[in-house]
């Protein structure tokens, strides 16, 4: 459980004070280009899910949040119950929590998420996204690395 807490509580931090400095210093639409041709800051609102599916969707805020606070109580359900055998688990549902509470406060203080990491080469360009967003893939990818992988369940305890 400290696990949980010694990388989710610095990480949503991490992420809240990012949104709140772009928040304060772009307007909507904003850019600024950091290394040409490659990264950008924006400042850019999304309502939906990941990339912007959905975004601006007749209550997709709304729908978008419940869910997220659903998956929310229940990795921390699971995680209580022991679920999640394994640091590399462990370490994956940690960022999980990070990024579901970062883009849900967002949610429930201005009523979308606010993204503004932009990458792209030539004319190849990614969805801007956040810390959040990249806590949850990396999360992801981590599972499922762990999937393939026997730890033993004694060294998770």
């Amino acid at each position: 459980m400290s696990l949980l807490y010694k990388l989710s509580i610095p990480l949503f931090l991490l992420d809240q004070i990012t949104k709140l400095l772009i928040l304060n210093n772009f307007e909507l639409g904003d850019q600024k280009t950091i290394i040409p041709d490659f990264f950008n800051l924006v400042r850019v609102h999304n309502t939906g899910i990941a990339f912007g599916k959905f975004n601006d969707g007749d209550g997709s805020n709304i729908i978008f949040t419940i869910i997220s606070l659903l998956a929310f109580l229940g990795i921390l359900f699971f995680w209580i119950r022991g679920h999640f055998p394994g640091k590399l688990n462990q370490f994956a549902v940690s960022l999980i929590t990070a990024g579901v509470a970062g883009n849900v406060t967002d949610r429930i203080l201005h009523g979308y998420v606010v993204d503004f990491l932009d990458f792209y080469v030539g004319n190849n360009h990614w969805p801007s996204f956040n810390v959040a967003d990249s806590c949850i893939c990396i999360a992801a990818s981590l599972i499922f690395i762990s999937a393939f992988r026997k730890e033993d369940q004694t060294e998770a305890e």
